[in-house]
């Protein structure tokens, strides 16, 4: 059966150590939060924070009055925060685990038998960062477990800054040198048939800016970007959703191909233009994206 569409536009790192940026999670209008034991939690504090989750998940926010899809960033498995996370974070049901520094399929393998062997429900799904250069060679064989339900991988997000560390390259304002890297990211998503998430924008401040990196990961196929700041929800969830005349568009090929004399049609003409039923495949996700966000 094909899982109802989630939107992901908007994706907010929240450090799972910071009661104050938890607390707000209920006022927030992102699609998602990531709780994270990672990257936001000093190693002195990685303990206590991990013990937060239990209060979190009892109290779950329901995020401008819907209920946010929640997801837990833990620590690499070779840390020696890594498997604690993980445990914890099964143990309350997230709707995801997002793990760090994926760099071969059997990261996540590894992984999905630790949840099954702790009786983890089949909705607590992966999301893998991509985000070594390792995940970048093997990205195809990684993205390829999308296909396999049992593998419970969901999404990818690009770790863009770690990359950048790893690499060497320079991160310019116009991401020229990542740009290569993103768009297999997001060509190894779809084959696998994972969501893409972009990188996070580090400036916070620049919203002109984070808009215009936020229309070009769009206009890149990524589904949605992650963020650093509740400031910049708003301008993710604009470049992130259909546009009116996307919409118009594809209630056209969506009417047409629902015409009796198309009724079993491959192509059709619809305004001197040539539609097969690919274009109402993304018809058809384009409206169920648009009535998942009240577009």
């Amino acid at each position: 059966m094909t899982e109802p569409y989630r939107p992901r536009r908007s994706v907010l790192y929240v450090p799972a150590s910071s009661d104050k940026a938890l607390a707000k999670i209920a006022q927030l209008a992102c699609d998602a939060v990531i709780i994270d034991l990672e990257d936001a939690v000093a190693p002195a504090d990685k303990v206590a924070a991990r013990e937060k989750l239990a209060g979190i998940f009892a109290n779950r926010p329901v995020a401008s009055g819907r209920r946010c899809e929640m997801v837990v960033r833990v620590n690499a498995l070779a840390s020696e925060w890594g498997a604690d996370d993980l445990l914890a974070a099964a143990k309350f049901e997230p709707d995801g685990i997002l793990l760090s520094k994926v760099a071969t399929p059997r990261d996540i393998l590894e992984v999905g038998d630790v949840l099954d062997d702790n009786f983890a429900p089949d909705s607590v799904k992966l999301w893998a960062m991509i985000e070594t250069p390792k995940a970048m060679l093997n990205i195809g064989a990684i993205a390829e477990l999308g296909r396999d339900p049992a593998s419970r991988l969901n999404c990818f997000v690009a770790g863009t800054n770690d990359l950048a560390k790893d690499t060497g390259v320079l991160a310019t304002p116009d991401r020229r040198y990542l740009v290569p890297w993103l768009m297999q990211m997001v060509l190894a998503a779809r084959a696998g048939g994972l969501d893409m998430l972009d990188g996070v924008a580090n400036d916070f401040r620049d919203l002109d800016a984070f808009a215009r990196e936020c229309a070009e990961a769009a206009a890149m196929g990524f589904d949605g970007k992650t963020l650093i700041h509740p400031a910049q929800i708003d301008a993710a969830n604009r470049a992130f959703a259909p546009s009116p005349a996307a919409l118009t568009e594809a209630r056209l090929v969506k009417d047409a191909f629902a015409l009796a004399e198309n009724s079993g049609k491959g192509v059709i003409a619809l305004n001197g233009r040539m539609v097969e039923r690919l274009h109402l495949a993304q018809a058809e996700k384009l409206l169920a994206k648009a009535a998942a966000i009240g577009a």
